[in-house]
């Protein structure tokens, strides 16, 4: 059996990878430690492929012991997996007024460990996901419905940069402030009047982490980490459609806690019997002090108008917008459209929407282009990209629950249906739902099309709107940032002033941009380490993946003064 780890092994093993994200977030350059390709795990302890899928089906159909956590009351499950499998996993069930004061218990402890030492002790949680990156990955592709690839790489490495961004930002603020200072006032001719100080940095409470369908670890992963990284406990609520990875991720930091010397109730799982709305008790207790929330903006906007004891993170829902003006390369503008609509069946919240695009066409590397001759070739590219099955399914992954698939069916009544949503076969899974996209035509001048445009319709559908022209794309842009956010904006143009006033109406509503993306970046991409996740500036969201802010209110500096 292995020693458990000491402050100074953690230290040594875990200081010098904080020390590259710390320059990382400084210097917004590309950097990550954890491997994006399947092949890379095996060896120092990780799970290779075959090991991390048996790994993975030895879960289902059994419980997920957490058997030390306080207050189990019962045990709960219900998740069937998007590709038409039963998971038939069980989690334990929590008695809160038994399991919040609990948690409470080892705080004392976890705060006086300092911010160095909390935040290697979180990258030793964070090396022990990567080693399961491949149990991971089939654990949120069988409860988001992410094609396998995607489940990996964002389910897996992307969350855990995303995690450890938070503990690098969260270890930053923290130590922004010295631990102790000698202060001395001059006094003329008297003794100068000296001090010193001590300043400690202090947790709010318990954060709440409520977990959402699409993107659990990825999602789930930033506040979990940033509220225990500055001192607090963290209660893990997953989406009840997606319990399993915040669960095995739940299990892995209650073992590296206890290892470390720690008390593992720090760390807690709040699975809910089917229907119970249990995240609507807890966001309302007392002992909650910290929320984050990904998910509708209905819940969203409740968290925020009555959770008045706690500081509340939320990203919510959002009308995401590409204008079309231009481009020096057609073909390359539309191979990287047709690639976003498609991604994990739009069931991002980062991916496009609104298309606008003038009336008259756009000027191009192969000469105008009439609107519906644009339609007509974007439509062709996404046929083209998932035309072949196999593909399709790799991109597409299934639709992650019926209301998703009731929007896709509902929208090719809105307008005239420029590309036609599809069904595609899964060959291992026939019970997975697998649509492609559709893409319905509206016009921006009339009132009618204007309520199917202005509202998200998360999925796989997209509308092409016709406007009269730039600068009334960019007010068209500037308003729906405004009224309904926007995760992303992206735009296309060769002209100077398009440009600019696409640019300026982004930075007046706080909308992060992508112009003319025409090769392996995508608009609904976003690197750790160096892009913000939202803006925390307008509707869709309010705070950002991952800035300053995001972590300097989950703790507060208390400080003590003695006469030297």
């Amino acid at each position: 059996m292995a020693a458990e780890p000491t402050a100074h092994e953690l230290l040594r093993k875990h200081r010098p990878t904080l020390d590259q994200a710390l320059e990382a977030i400084r210097t917004r350059a590309y950097w990550s430690p954890h491997p994006e390709h399947p092949k890379a795990y095996g060896e120092n302890g990780s799970l290779d492929a075959a090991a991390g899928k048996a790994a993975f089906d030895a879960l289902l159909g059994n419980r997920l012991d957490l058997a030390d956590q306080p207050g189990i009351d019962d045990w709960v499950g219900g998740e069937f997996s998007p590709y038409g499998i039963e998971l038939g996993v069980t989690y334990p069930h929590p008695d809160i007024d038994v399991l919040l004061p609990a948690m409470r218990a080892g705080q004392r402890a976890w705060r006086d460990a300092g911010p160095e030492l909390r935040a290697v002790v979180c990258l030793e949680i964070l090396k022990r996901i990567s080693d399961r990156t491949h149990q991971f990955a089939h654990a949120v592709m069988h409860t988001s419905g992410q094609a396998f690839m995607m489940a990996f790489q964002a389910g897996g490495p992307h969350a855990q940069d995303r995690g450890l961004e938070a503990v690098a930002y969260a270890y930053a603020e923290q130590v922004r402030t010295p631990e102790q200072a000698e202060w001395t006032k001059p006094q003329g001719k008297r003794d100068p009047l000296v001090l010193t100080k001590r300043f400690t940095a202090v947790p709010r409470g318990i954060g709440l982490v409520i977990g959402c369908n699409t993107f659990p670890t990825w999602n789930g992963y930033p506040g979990l980490f940033a509220s225990l990284a500055t001192g607090n406990a963290v209660l893990v609520k997953p989406h009840p459609r997606a319990v399993l990875p915040l669960a095995l991720t739940v299990r892995i930091a209650r073992d590296v806690l206890a290892e470390a010397g720690f008390d593992p109730n720090l760390v807690a799982l709040a699975a809910e019997r089917p229907g119970e709305g249990i995240a609507k008790t807890l966001a309302l207790r007392p002992e909650i002090k910290i929320i984050d929330y990904t998910g509708s903006t209905a819940f969203g906007d409740w968290l925020e108008t009555n959770a008045h004891q706690a500081q509340v993170y939320t990203e919510k829902a959002g009308v995401n917008t590409v204008i079309v003006h231009s481009t020096d390369d057609y073909q390359g503008m539309l191979s990287n459209l047709a690639f976003s609509l498609s991604l994990y069946s739009g069931q991002m919240c980062t991916t496009p929407q609104n298309l606008l695009i003038p009336r008259d066409g756009i000027t191009t590397d192969q000469g105008h282009k009439s609107f519906d001759e644009v339609t007509a070739d974007l439509a062709r590219a996404v046929d083209g990209l998932l035309g072949d099955d196999a593909r399709a399914n790799a991109l597409l992954g299934a639709i992650v629950n019926p209301d998703v698939k009731a929007r896709l069916e509902a929208a090719a009544g809105l307008g005239e249906v420029a590309l036609a949503s599809r069904e595609v076969a899964h060959p291992e899974f026939p019970g997975a739902v697998v649509r492609t996209p559709v893409i319905v035509k509206l016009d921006g001048a009339k009132p009618d099309d204007e309520a199917a445009y202005m509202s998200e319709c998360f999925g796989p559908v997209s509308f092409a709107v016709a406007v009269d022209s730039a600068a009334d794309a960019v007010e068209l842009l500037r308003r729906t940032v405004r009224e309904k956010g926007a995760m992303t904006v992206g735009a296309y143009t060769t002209d100077a002033a398009t440009e600019q006033a696409v640019e300026e109406a982004c930075l007046e509503e706080a909308a992060q941009l992508s112009l003319n993306l025409t090769g392996g970046v995508y608009v609904n991409q976003t690197a750790a380490f160096s892009d913000f996740h939202g803006s925390g500036g307008n509707p869709a969201a309010n705070a950002a993946l991952t800035d300053s802010a995001f972590v300097a209110n989950r703790f507060r500096m208390v400080e003590v003064r003695r006469e030297a």
